[in-house]
């Protein structure tokens, strides 16, 4: 079990202590949930009146609510962000594979860096490079000429197809398809013809996916997944799509082919982008969103309607229909008193 210090907490974020710094936690938890021995934090107000019922052995807060607190406080500008640094540290979760298991199918071409981990029935083709301290889940296949970076985690079961390259410090969660074919066919009097999909996938560094997540190959060129993205469950990324660095993408989600994503973006759950447009930096869509056009500026943008009853939407779904008729009804009007 790990376990540390409140005074190693203040030093690894460069926090205050108010309260005694010799006490120990070996996890964190939620201000109703928490324990003597856990950490916990205030970082909405909403949550304050649990404050003084928490039994965590101390709470990450700011200056200002720490002012009327009686119990131990470390102290910082940003709650949250210290929470899940020391999250990091206290992480109990297993290794997605531990040593080489016997039944893992490893080409003879194929290159291991020192300390790599693979589990029971991996398949690793042809010219395939692990890098250090690469894990691969069981059951996980990763096919010929494709890269992973130092410190990279493959969870179980993850498809990784031919000339991918994953870079450093990544994690891809079960049942994830990285490098299937893009949506690409001609069509010749009715009939679809298929047109190869030639292109790979680059993934930067500290990039995390999430499960049963699908990022196709690109047709000609690369499909591009920038350093610091991170990308929620059952998320489609189709051909030749770019996401600019440190953006997120909640679930079910779709990127449709040739679409570029800024940096910095946050796309809720839900949302669809349409293909071959262009989303600016720094861009917030609101979840449900469905995005057709180009977006040249910062801001939040959303589409999605409301629920409502079933009665009220069927009538504002006709008018919704005579809006253009109502327009024009408008303008003749406007252009008659004009001529008045």
């Amino acid at each position: 079990m790990q376990q540390m210090t409140l005074k190693e907490v203040g030093l690894l974020l460069n926090a205050v202590v108010q309260g005694d710094d010799s006490q120990v936690i070996s996890s964190v938890a939620t201000l109703e949930d928490a324990i003597e021995g856990q950490l916990s934090f205030l970082a909405n107000s909403k949550y304050r009146a649990q404050l003084e019922q928490t039994q965590a052995t101390a709470v990450l807060m700011t200056e200002q609510n720490a002012q009327d607190y009686k119990g131990t406080a470390i102290i910082l500008a940003d709650p949250y962000v210290g929470f899940a640094r020391i999250a990091q540290k206290l992480d109990t979760t297993p290794a997605a594979a531990q040593g080489i298991h016997p039944s893992a199918s490893i080409d003879p071409t194929a290159q291991l860096g020192d300390n790599v981990s693979i589990g029971a029935n991996a398949v690793i083709a042809a010219n395939v490079i692990l890098s250090d301290n690469v894990q691969i889940g069981a059951g996980t296949v990763v096919g010929e000429s494709s890269i992973i970076g130092q410190n990279t985690r493959l969870w179980a079961n993850v498809t990784v197809y031919h000339d991918v390259h994953i870079g450093m410090n990544c994690i891809v969660h079960s049942a994830s398809v990285i490098g299937s074919d893009g949506f690409g066919y001609a069509n010749e009097r009715g009939t679809w013809i298929k047109i190869p999909q030639t292109g790979g996938v680059r993934i930067g560094n500290n990039v995390e996916i999430g499960a049963c997540t699908s990022i196709d190959r690109g047709a000609l060129s690369h499909t591009e997944i920038h350093d610091g993205v991170i990308i929620d469950n059952q998320v489609q990324v189709a051909h030749n799509a770019i996401i600019g660095m440190n953006t997120a993408i909640a679930g079910s989600t779709t990127i449709a082919g040739s679409t570029e994503i800024g940096k910095y973006c946050i796309i809720g759950g839900n949302s669809a982008v349409a293909g071959h447009i262009k989303v600016a930096d720094g861009v917030h869509i609101s979840g449900g969103t469905n995005v057709t056009s180009v977006i040249r500026e910062k801001g939040v943008y959303s589409s999605a309607t409301v629920a409502t009853e079933n009665k009220l939407w069927r009538r504002n779904t006709v008018r919704f229909r005579q809006l253009d008729d109502l327009f024009s009804r408008v303008k003749q009007l406007e252009n008659a008193q004009k001529q008045d």
